[in-house]
């Protein structure tokens, strides 16, 4: 007897209207010669010209001339030959400086996809019987580059979902990069990187134990200037550390700001062709202390580099990558607890089957060991998780994706041992989900796709991407699931 399933009528799809702004590069001559027109310009012009930029755009973003001061010292800093003393230039110029190098990007003008749910932090002033949650979404925009953003909103005691209005200015955060490395770890991840021992080495060897962003910095250009005319190799091997280093940072927004006016834009050159289907789990430590992560793809045109997101409270979020050889390619997903005082979490590194590993660190994973392989023809071509695994009585309760003929995507679902989740209880044999025909038609046809699920008053949420161009949810009776799986 096949499950039956409900689809919620609550739909979300690319927004052009939601944009931030971004530093607009054009290169170092381009950025002279456009200073220097600005410099030239008369003062009572470029008051004009500032005042009606600020009257046209100060409305759709917070903070708009902080943000042109951001963006003046960073066209500057592309100038090499200096064009006048920074002190002689008035505010009026930096600003308008900073605006000609600034431009307003549409986040999700293209998809507003692969959604993950988590419980909110805040669970005040609510009626009994619901929870307020928080949704995060893979959203694309103009060059197909990808940033995280979130709405929040209540599952009421019917299971009825009731989203708040999103906030009207959407921006992304304030970054630091103050981050404290620690040297072995570093080192081992230059090597699993495959970098030169020898550029590694003088690096290094001026470095303590644990070091900070700017000492690395100092090292490398002191590295340079020592050795000129480097080869294109050892060039590229000092690239790959500068990149490994920007990988870490930590990000801030205002405690004013809605949270579906967050995002989490590409901000390390790792990013700079996108974040990818974030998969957030509320995490529970054996102390009792919760904490939020999720493990997302960074993209930068070439690789994939697999990294950690930590937060308390969807304000502040440390991002940092993760090492080893149970982190290589995408499709990782934490459970919500440690199991026999490890971390586990699952994989797939081979592109087909699921993995599990367990670590002491939650940033270093070692080598995972497989635990299931497609077996039923809808997952014939692979499978995989969609998202951290869910606790129950039964076991742990695993949605799936499984690609089938005419690369398909559907969604189903496993049991994985509580003590044990290398051990597989029960899988279904037949799809939870498969894209019905307004579901199939999308920028990536007949894809249904998860990063993560919750179940409230009995019954599993299920957030679903819509053919790599929208999102829509689901939801099944929980005992009804579990006695299908374990009973196929």
């Amino acid at each position: 007897m096949k499950i039956i399933i409900n689809r919620l009528p609550n739909k979300f799809y690319s927004n052009y209207k939601q944009v931030i702004i971004r530093f607009l590069d054009l290169g170092e001559e381009r950025t002279s010669a456009l200073i220097t027109k600005v410099l030239e310009m008369d003062e009572s012009d470029a008051d004009k010209t500032l005042m009606y930029t600020l009257r046209e755009f100060s409305k759709r973003h917070r903070n708009l001339t902080h943000k042109f001061i951001k963006h003046y010292s960073k066209a500057m800093e592309i100038v090499t030959n200096t064009l006048t003393e920074p002190e002689q230039i008035s505010m009026v110029k930096k600003l308008l400086i900073g605006s000609y190098f600034s431009m307003e990007y549409s986040i999700s003008s293209a998809a507003f996809f692969n959604p993950s749910i988590v419980e909110s932090p805040d669970q005040t002033g609510l009626s009994e019987g619901s929870k307020r949650i928080i949704v995060s979404f893979r959203a694309t925009g103009e060059g197909h580059i990808s940033s995280i953003v979130f709405q929040t909103g209540v599952i009421n005691h019917r299971g009825e979902l009731e989203f708040e209005k999103a906030g009207y200015h959407v921006d992304s955060a304030e970054v630091t990069k103050r981050h404290i490395y620690d040297k072995k770890s570093f080192h081992a991840k230059l090597h699993e990187m495959g970098v030169d021992e020898l550029v590694i080495k003088p690096v290094m060897d001026s470095l303590t134990d644990k070091f900070i962003y700017g000492e690395l910095l100092k090292s490398v250009y002191e590295y340079l200037a020592n050795n000129s005319n480097l080869e294109e190799e050892v060039q590229r091997s000092v690239k790959q550390i500068i990149w490994l280093a920007d990988s870490h940072y930590t990000i801030h927004f205002s405690r004013d700001t809605h949270i579906s006016e967050r995002v989490i834009f590409p901000t390390s050159y790792t990013e700079r062709k996108g974040i990818e289907d974030a998969r957030f789990v509320k995490f529970t430590d054996d102390d009792g202390e919760t904490t939020y992560y999720a493990t997302y793809s960074a993209y930068d045109g070439y690789a994939a580099l697999q990294k950690l997101i930590v937060t308390k409270d969807f304000y502040t979020f440390e991002i940092k990558p993760l090492h080893g050889d149970g982190t290589q390619n995408k499709n990782l997903a934490l459970f919500p607890r440690k199991i026999k005082g490890k971390y586990a979490m699952l994989s797939r590194i081979d592109g087909i089957s699921s993995y599990i590993a367990f670590s002491d660190n939650i940033n270093v994973w070692p080598a995972p060991v497989k635990i299931q392989e497609p077996k039923y023809s809808w997952e014939f071509i692979q499978i995989g998780n969609c998202g951290a695994p869910i606790e129950t009585s039964e076991g742990w309760l695993v949605i799936t994706h499984g690609v089938g003929p005419m690369r398909q995507y559907s969604l189903g679902a496993t049991l994985l041992d509580l003590d044990d989740p290398t051990k597989e209880i029960g899988r279904l044999r037949d799809p939870l989900l498969v894209p019905n025909d307004e579901e199939r038609e999308g920028y990536v046809p007949n894809v249904v796709y998860s990063c993560g699920s919750i179940i409230h008053n009995d019954e599993l949420i299920v957030p679903y991407g819509l053919s790599d161009t929208g999102s829509g949810f689901m939801t099944v009776n929980v005992r009804k699931l579990l006695n299908k799986i374990l009973n196929n």
